[in-house]
C-alpha cells in the first residue's frame, strides 16, 4: 500500500491501527482520504479480512462515496465484504436478523414522516375537545429527542406546567404500541431499538464485536447519545475504535448532537491516541488566519490551528452592509469591476450563501445586469 502520497499527520492516522484513536481533522485537510486509506491499509497491507470493517458516516451520499473511493483501493470485491454505511442502515442490518428478539416480525415496516404525523394526530385528537385542532409535529419532535437520548415511553418525564410535554407524555406509549401493532417502527427506533438488541442480548454483541474488529465513525463531532451507545458497545470489547471529526464544526447541537462526546474522548477511552491533521488542502494563509481568529473564541474545543503551504494569497475584505439589497448591489457591482480589471470569465467567480431563500435577490440582481449564472442545489 503506497503511502507516499500522504502527509506525516496523515500517514500516522493510517498507521495507528490498535487501540483507540481520536483524529481532530480541519476543514480541508484531507480526513475522508485518511479514512479510505486506512480501510486499504486494514486490508491490503495488514491483511484484515473485509468483512471485519466498519465504516460509519452520517449521510447515505458519504456512505456511497466512501464505498467508491474504497473499492478504487482495494477492489470491488473487497469493497462489498465490508460494512461502510450510515448508522441507520447499520441499524436496519441488525434489526432485520434479531427484531424478532423483541417482539417484531423480520418484515417490518419503516414509518415515514407523513404515516408518523397521521398516527400521531389521531391519538392526539382523543387528548382534544370537541373541535380542538391537533398539531402533531411538536409531539413527535419531543418524541424524537426523548429516543436520541436513549428515553423510552416508560422513562419520559413531563416537566411540570408545560402542555406539550405533558401531551408527549400521554402520547408517546400509545404511539410506540400502536407501531408494533402494525409491525412498524419509525426512523428514530431504528437506532434505539438496535442498541436495545445489542445491550439486553449478550451472545448477539459478542457475536458483532467478534465481526466488526476494526471500526472508524467520520463526522464524530455530530453524534447524539443513542449512536454513542452504539459504537461504545461495539467497541468496548477490542476498543480499536477510530474517530474522525472537528469540534470547531459541531453545530447540530439542535438535532441532538453531543459535543461532549468528542470533547471526553480520551476520557471514555483510557489510552487514547490523539492526532491533529491541521495541513489545510482547500483554502490560503489569509483565509486560515481569519478562521483560527474566529474559532479561537470557541468556549469548549480542542486547540488546533489550520495553516497551508500553498502561500499567504490575497487579503480578505470584510463589508458591513445595512440589508439584502444592498449586499447584493455590492456583491454584483465587485463581480463587475473586478472582471474588468483582471480580465476573468464569469465561471471564475463564486457566490455562497447560507440557506436557499438568500439565492432569490442574488439571482434578480445578476438577470437584472446580464451577469450569467448557474444556480447550483437551490429550489427552483
Amino acid at each position: 500500500m503506497n503511502l507516499s502520497g500522504l502527509n506525516p499527520q496523515q500517514r500516522q492516522a493510517v498507521e495507528t491501527t490498535e487501540g483507540p484513536l481520536l483524529l481532530l481533522a480541519g476543514a480541508g485537510s484531507g480526513k475522508t482520504r485518511v479514512i479510505t486509506f486506512r480501510i486499504a491499509h486494514l486490508a491490503k497491507t495488514l491483511g484484515i479480512p473485509p468483512e471485519g470493517i466498519l465504516a460509519v458516516t452520517f449521510t447515505n451520499k458519504a456512505a456511497r462515496e466512501m464505498q467508491e473511493r474504497v473499492a478504487g483501493l482495494v477492489g470491488q470485491e473487497a469493497a462489498r465484504k465490508m460494512v461502510i454505511s450510515t448508522f441507520h442502515s447499520l441499524a436496519v442490518r441488525i434489526l432485520k436478523a434479531d427484531i424478532h428478539r423483541l417482539g417484531f416480525k423480520r418484515n417490518f415496516s419503516i414509518y415515514d414522516a407523513a404515516d408518523q404525523a397521521r398516527l400521531v394526530r389521531d391519538l392526539m385528537q382523543d387528548l382534544l375537545p370537541p373541535g380542538g385542532k391537533a398539531d402533531p409535529d411538536p409531539v413527535l419532535w419531543q418524541i424524537s429527542s426523548a429516543k436520541n437520548r436513549l428515553i423510552g415511553p416508560e422513562d419520559f418525564s413531563p416537566i411540570s406546567g408545560n402542555e406539550l410535554s405533558q401531551i408527549t407524555a400521554t402520547v408517546y406509549p400509545r404511539y410506540q404500541k400502536r407501531l408494533k401493532a402494525h409491525n412498524a417502527v419509525d426512523f428514530d427506533d431504528l437506532l434505539m431499538l438496535a442498541v436495545r438488541l445489542l445491550q439486553e442480548y449478550p451472545d448477539l454483541l459478542e457475536r458483532y464485536r467478534q465481526r466488526f474488529r476494526y471500526l472508524m465513525v467520520d463526522e464524530y463531532q455530530d453524534t447524539n447519545p443513542v449512536q454513542y451507545r452504539m459504537l461504545r458497545l461495539l467497541a468496548d470489547g477490542h476498543r480499536n475504535l477510530c474517530v474522525v471529526g472537528d469540534d470547531d464544526q459541531s453545530i447540530y447541537g439542535w438535532r441532538g448532537a453531543d459535543l461532549g462526546n468528542i470533547l471526553d474522548f480520551e476520557k471514555d477511552f483510557p489510552g487514547t491516541t490523539v492526532i491533529k491533521l491541521e495541513q489545510n488542502y482547500r483554502s490560503t494563509g489569509a483565509i486560515l488566519e481569519a478562521a483560527n481568529a474566529v474559532i479561537l473564541n470557541n468556549s469548549r474545543r480542542k486547540a488546533k490551528k489550520l495553516w497551508s503551504a500553498g502561500g499567504r494569497g490575497a487579503l480578505l475584505e470584510l463589508h458591513r452592509l445595512e440589508n439584502d439589497d444592498e449586499e447584493v448591489r455590492t456583491i454584483a457591482d465587485w463581480i463587475q469591476a473586478e472582471r474588468f480589471r483582471s480580465k476573468r470569465p464569469y465561471r471564475d467567480f463564486a457566490i455562497l450563501y447560507r440557506t436557499n431563500a438568500q439565492s432569490r435577490p442574488f439571482e434578480e440582481v445578476l438577470r437584472y445586469e446580464n451577469i450569467p449564472y448557474v444556480l447550483i442545489g437551490g429550489q427552483q
